[in-house]
């Protein structure tokens, strides 16, 4: 991804230490799913597939569900072709869901932020994003691996 994409990207609270952007084409739907507890299902249905879902913030103080509706939400991210998984969701956690169109005048890198599964971390208007790396992370989730918890 870069910034001077014309596209826009969307911005996922993964969890209250971590935001992800990804290009919107990358990103199928934000799925509002029924929520009985604290933590996000395994797996969901979307559209007849079976999703499976990782949660980045399990011990986090971000709510994943929504108490007044007992809903929460869930970024059905797009797969490369040919993997075990063609799709996976992600449990969004807090309130700072949103679409931007980056400015390079306006993005400050930071590659010692970079966590697991990210290809480049940077600051935007006072907040740090992480550039998930959507085909390892597809891959780890199709092979099984244990992922985000």
């Amino acid at each position: 991804m870069s910034a001077t994409d014309p596209g826009y990207c969307v911005l996922l609270p993964c969890s209250s230490r971590q935001s992800w952007v990804v290009p919107q084409r990358c990103l199928g739907e934000i799925v509002t799913v029924p929520a009985s507890g604290d933590l996000p299902p395994e797996q969901i249905i979307w559209r007849g597939e079976t999703v499976q879902v990782v949660d980045f913030g399990p011990q986090d103080e971000a709510p994943w569900r929504d108490r007044r509706g007992n809903t929460g939400r869930v970024a059905v991210v797009l797969g490369q072709r040919d993997e075990a998984c063609s799709y996976f969701g992600v449990a969004l956690r807090g309130q700072n869901l949103g679409v931007s169109k980056l400015v390079d005048e306006e993005i400050e890198d930071l590659p010692e932020a970079v966590l697991e599964y990210a290809t480049a971390a940077f600051r935007m208007n006072g907040s740090v994003y992480q550039v998930p790396d959507l085909l390892a992370l597809q891959r780890a989730i199709g092979s099984g691996t244990r992922v985000g918890q």
